[in-house]
């Protein structure tokens, strides 16, 4: 994957997991395309660990980054204490 489809892919998958975990984000199209591409190497690391090939810290296809990114999404919330749900 060239760098253009992995940036095109960090996009689609950062807008979705902004869409599927509540609350209001308040990062623009930097940091959407950023959570998607630091999504596409969570999914790539869950994908190995869940099919039995080790450790590998490698890009994912685009259901692995949406999966990713919403991980991470989740994760960044937890840890900065930003979007409690009530």
């Amino acid at each position: 994957m060239g760098i253009i489809g992995f940036i095109i892919v960090g996009l689609i998958a950062g807008f979705i997991a902004r869409l599927v975990v509540p609350g209001k984000d308040s990062m623009g199209i930097l940091g959407t395309i950023l959570l998607g591409m630091v999504g596409s190497f969570v999914g790539g690391l869950l994908g190995s660990l869940i099919s039995g090939d080790g450790i590998d810290l490698g890009p994912s296809g685009i259901i692995g980054s949406i999966v990713g990114a919403i991980v991470a999404l989740i994760v960044f919330n937890a840890v900065t204490g930003r979007k409690r749900v009530s």
